[in-house]
């Protein structure tokens, strides 16, 4: 118990528990989409522990050009390892979306804001008419989304998860008072799950993994944390 006050009195506390109220507000590419503010909901968290959020149409026949009625996307694409911002035809399905703009920033586990990394316009399919990438000049995108990407030497806890060491060298350790955590997940900086379990003894063998940064996804009934590492 002493070592783990220790422990806990050393860490540099941040929250990583994200709440299904955020929202992101958007306004540009005036030439394609009306000039007012649409407002992104929450929507889920992928497999990689990123969050998407989607809007809804603010009226039935809103003009979005020739892309039909205004309704969009914020996800993580992890085929082309980028955030897409996505125009769907107005049914709602985004089967077939239209890509506006996309940002290589692999921000975790909200999209990135317009400083972040570069949110750059699709011309092949806008023909420029959204007046190039986004910019704080030429667009608003505010509210959850990331400045700065999770600081790599960072032991994360919200109110009731602690995990640690950071680096890790072979077992990586996580307490939680009142959660419950159903599954445990790392994932790589590709996207792509590397450990997959449920875990009733708070602690998770990462000791086969090659070096590097990595992402711990513990899903409880109350949603997914996610805590950047390192293996040594």
């Amino acid at each position: 118990m002493k070592m783990i006050k220790q422990i806990l009195y050393s860490l540099v506390i941040m929250s990583s528990m994200y709440s299904n109220a955020q929202t992101i507000t958007f306004n540009g590419c005036h030439d394609l989409f009306e000039d007012q503010n649409y407002i992104f909901n929450y929507s889920g968290t992928d497999t990689t522990g990123r969050n998407f959020y989607t809007t809804t149409p603010v009226n039935g026949d809103q003009d979005c050009g020739g892309l039909g009625t205004c309704e969009f996307m914020l996800k993580w694409n992890a085929i082309t390892l980028k955030w897409e911002f996505l125009a769907d035809s107005g049914n709602g399905d985004f089967i077939e979306p239209s890509l506006i703009y996309s940002n290589s920033s692999a921000s975790l586990p909200n999209p990135p804001d317009i400083n972040l990394g570069t949110w750059t316009e699709n011309t092949a399919l806008t023909a420029s008419e959204c007046g190039g990438n986004l910019t704080t000049t030429n667009a608003i995108l505010t509210g959850a989304v990331q400045s700065t990407t999770l600081g790599s030497n960072l032991i994360i806890t919200n109110n009731d998860v602690v995990v640690y060491p950071n680096p890790v060298h072979d077992v990586l350790h996580f307490t939680s008072a009142t959660s419950l955590i159903e599954n445990v997940a790392v994932m790589n900086m590709q996207g792509q799950k590397v450990i997959n379990t449920t875990s009733s003894n708070s602690e998770v063998n990462v000791s086969a993994l090659q070096t590097g940064v990595y992402f711990l996804n513990l899903k409880s009934k109350e949603g997914v944390s996610v805590y950047k590492f390192v293996k040594e």
